[in-house]
């Protein structure tokens, strides 16, 4: 949901997952499951576009 709403907004962006399959999953316990990376100058948009996607009522975050 979150790469298509900014490749909607034409947002540029990275996503670093933090996976690991010799260590099975521990860094996705201990940083999360990616890392989101943006321009500085797109960061409230896109932090706009995350806080509407949290606060629909079937999303679990």
């Amino acid at each position: 949901m979150l790469k298509a709403a900014l490749e909607r907004e034409s947002i540029e962006y990275v996503v670093k997952e933090h996976k690991d399959t010799a260590y099975d999953g521990l860094f996705i316990l201990q940083k999360g499951y990616a890392s989101l990376f943006v321009k500085e100058k797109d960061e409230q948009r896109v932090a706009a576009i995350i806080t509407s996607i949290k606060n629909m009522p079937y999303v679990v975050s």
